[in-house]
């Protein structure tokens, strides 16, 4: 086990999110996305090491455009189609987010490796 000197963001959905999502492409009853099937596709920021509950919420606030706008274009690239603001308010109805202090990786074999986000990595990553 390694401890990393990181904390870490969990960013989950709400339903305004789904909801959202479904617009994109309107489907009838059974084929919406419900908020337990998306759920499970939280992602985890990890940011510098945070000693408090108000350095991590300031943090957040400082960096909430640039989470909100990554977890939109994992649904919908075309920006187009995006909510017209990305205030703190529409990061607010749209995630939630859960803290932890310490981040610790329990893969003791293989070394972490560090590499720019990139949309096709992450369109890549989709489709397996």
């Amino acid at each position: 086990m390694k401890l990393l000197n990181r904390s870490a963001l969990s960013v989950k959905p709400t339903q305004a999110f789904v909801d959202w999502i479904n617009s994109l492409e309107p489907t009838v009853g059974d084929d919406d996305l419900t908020l337990d099937d998306i759920d499970r596709e939280s992602t985890v920021y990890l940011i510098p090491e945070m000693d408090s509950p108000e350095a991590l919420s300031a943090f957040v606030r400082e960096r909430h455009t640039e989470i909100l706008e990554s977890e939109l274009r994992a649904w919908e690239e075309d920006e187009r189609q995006w909510p017209e603001t990305h205030d703190w308010s529409l990061f607010q109805r749209f995630l939630r987010v859960e803290y932890s202090f310490l981040a610790v990786d329990l893969d003791d074999e293989t070394p972490l490796e560090i590499a720019e986000i990139d949309d096709a990595l992450l369109l890549d990553a989709e489709q397996d």
